[in-house]
């Protein structure tokens, strides 16, 4: 009897779960996605193949799947899954299960998959403690985190392990999973009669945004929130179901270097519409505006200068706007801004000329100020000669006089022939010509 309990018993533990958590793959056949590292010849699944598998740093967004491999992997090389969270384990839990580990193998039994999950938010002596471990093979340590690693987990810790890049899960990707979700009789949705409509089914996928838990909660929302069957899940039914998703982005992380780089990137290449997207990926994350002004002044001397000189008045009024009036206002003057930046004509002449100058002063000989540069309005400059032979610009025509200002020929701003650029280097032709002729 104690067992008919015990299996009705786990049958409720089991339908009490998510949808999401009970369509976790039990195999590496069923796990979808990560084919870049975990396909027939990469990486991951030749370290299995040859039994070699060392401790990982699975990083990654949400929903793509990093726990469920750690547990496929430990069931993979016969070892016995252990899990932390950075978020509430301290360092008396880790030594624990690090003990434990090692008694298991001094016993003569299974090694230890030591699973941490966000393991970013381990300290600096966390992270320490699990060094000694990991490099005798006590344990197989298999890190997940949402951060990019290299900056936020030791160097110590990402320099013993191998680092495994998740991207989110395609559409087809989670076409495929919410079909096998419908279909499952046991752990999925299979006992109601649900038919999911070919463009609910596309939609479900497309805001997801490769999250399949994401995608598998809103699928399981609209069914059990269904009065009568059978069922036509439709794409408003779908939209009925979603809650405002939460933007992952991390002021102060990795997502906040990509948008922003996405964000310069789309706008010097003049795609007004995806410098939009990524301005509005900032502000709902909650981007600081400051940091979005300062960019975009930036950008407009570094990739567009003279091409056009409006566009550095444009980005500081853009600035001192949004100073003054705030959000939720200001994003129309920062939306202004972008789209008149990736329209304007560009050109990264300006930079290119600094540049190259202060990598002369800072590697070559230091050009002397010629003497007739020289500051001439103190006592005993006349007779150092200070001053002499200066040609006063505005007493020549077209106010250029035959004069050499630098001691040596060089050019080092050349304007595109784009823009305003265009007019500045006609007249830059006609300038370095005059100026050639000095005698000096």
């Amino acid at each position: 009897m104690d067992s008919l309990f015990e299996a009705s018993e786990q049958s409720n533990l089991e339908r009490a779960k998510p949808l999401a958590a009970r369509m976790r793959p039990t195999n590496l056949t069923e796990f979808a996605g990560q084919q870049h590292f975990l396909g027939e010849g990469k990486l991951l699944r030749r370290l299995l193949q040859a039994d070699r598998l060392g401790s990982v740093i699975f990083y990654g967004p949400p929903g793509c799947g990093k726990t469920t491999l750690a547990q496929l992997l430990a069931t993979e090389t016969k070892s016995t899954f252990r899990q932390l969270s950075a978020v509430t384990s301290g360092v008396k839990d880790l030594r624990e299960v690090l003990e434990a580990a090692q008694n298991e193998l001094r016993g003569g039994g299974d090694r230890t998959l030591l699973f941490i999950d966000e393991i970013h938010r381990f300290n600096k002596a966390q992270q320490d403690a699990l060094l000694p471990d990991v490099e005798n093979g006590v344990i197989t340590l298999v890190g997940a985190t949402t951060s990019n690693p290299f900056f936020a987990v030791n160097n110590a810790l990402t320099s013993r392990s191998t680092i495994f890049q998740f991207e989110p899960l395609s559409v087809e990707d989670i076409e495929q999973l919410l079909d096998r979700a419908l279909h499952d009789q046991f752990k999925g949705l299979g006992r109601y009669d649900v038919t999911l409509t070919d463009e609910a089914r596309a939609f479900i996928a497309e805001v997801s945004d490769g999250d399949a838990r994401r995608a598998l909660s809103i699928l399981e929302i609209g069914v059990l929130s269904s009065q009568s069957f059978p069922l036509e899940f439709n794409r408003h039914l779908a939209e009925e179901s979603i809650q405002r998703k939460a933007m992952q982005y991390d002021a102060g992380g990795d997502e906040h270097y990509d948008v922003t780089s996405a964000l310069i990137k789309s706008i010097r290449g003049s795609d007004v519409d995806a410098g939009i997207y990524w301005l509005a990926r900032m502000l709902e994350g909650g981007e600081d505006i400051r940091f979005i002004c300062r960019r975009l002044v930036i950008l407009a001397s570094e990739d567009i200068g003279n091409a056009d000189p409006h566009a550095l008045s444009v980005a500081v009024a853009c600035m001192q706007a949004c100073e003054y009036i705030g959000l939720p206002e200001c994003q129309l003057t920062l939306c202004q801004t972008v789209a008149y930046l990736a329209c304007a004509p560009k050109s990264n002449a300006s930079t290119i000329a600094i540049n190259e100058a202060r990598s002369d002063v800072r590697s070559g000989r230091t050009i002397p100020v010629p003497r007739a540069l020289r500051d001439k309005h103190y006592s005993g400059a006349k007779q150092f000669g200070h001053g002499e032979g200066y040609k006063y610009a505005h007493n020549h025509e077209d106010g250029v006089a035959a004069f050499d200002y630098l001691g040596v020929e060089k050019n080092y701003y050349n304007p595109v022939d784009r823009g305003f650029e265009s007019e500045l280097l006609r007249r830059l032709e006609i300038i370095r010509a005059k100026l050639r002729q000095s005698d000096q």
